[in-house]
């Protein structure tokens, strides 16, 4: 093996180690982030699915040139068949994770007025109160029938508006983790 090859060998395997594994990450921590509801936080994993996943076609390009056009093996052709593959899923990964954004971002600020309108101020209300006769939440339920406004009803959580894009950003992380393995074990058994 020449040095240019043992370089290029050393920058195919730097480029896995490196961008393979925030990655892989990013994008299982994907769905846990989108149920609780946390939009800074998710368009912190976009940011790095895209960065990493740009990244991880350096793979793929040292890897090419390593190969030096042999591409009649069939486990050559096999890993880089399955690492397109894997990048297309990515970025359906990186359109659900924008897509799940787009929508917490708008219900959080759907939400952000309403609830500041109606919480009252801090230091109206003492620290520890004493229900008068007549009050309570016994007379709350008694005026539900009444039209006295009662406590605002609840809303679905954030992280419920995107059921779908979270089913499929855990369903597709698993399929590229899988992939990466499987492209992973064809590259050392045939090493």
């Amino acid at each position: 093996m020449s040095s240019a090859d043992r370089l290029l060998l050393i920058l195919h395997i730097g480029f896995a180690i490196f961008t393979l594994g925030p990655l892989t990450a990013a994008t299982m921590a994907t769905p846990r982030y989108i149920r609780r509801g946390e939009p800074g936080t998710l368009r912190y994993l976009n940011r790095a699915t895209r960065v990493y996943g740009l990244l991880t076609l350096g793979i793929f390009l040292f890897g090419a040139i390593l190969a030096h056009g042999q591409f009649s093996k069939v486990w050559l052709s096999a890993s880089m068949t399955l690492f397109i593959v894997a990048l297309v899923l990515l970025v359906i990964v990186e359109r659900d994770q924008r897509k799940a954004l787009h929508k917490l971002q708008l219900a959080d600020a759907e939400r952000r007025p309403a609830s500041a309108s109606t919480a009252p101020p801090a230091e109206a209300a003492p620290a520890e109160t004493v229900a008068a006769p007549g009050e309570g939440p016994a007379t709350e339920a008694a005026d539900a029938g009444t039209g006295t406004p009662g406590p605002a009803p609840e809303r679905a959580p954030l992280g419920e508006l995107a059921k779908v894009e979270t089913g499929r950003i855990a369903t597709i992380s698993g399929v590229v983790a899988l992939i990466w393995i499987v492209v992973l074990i064809l590259m050392v058994w045939n090493a």
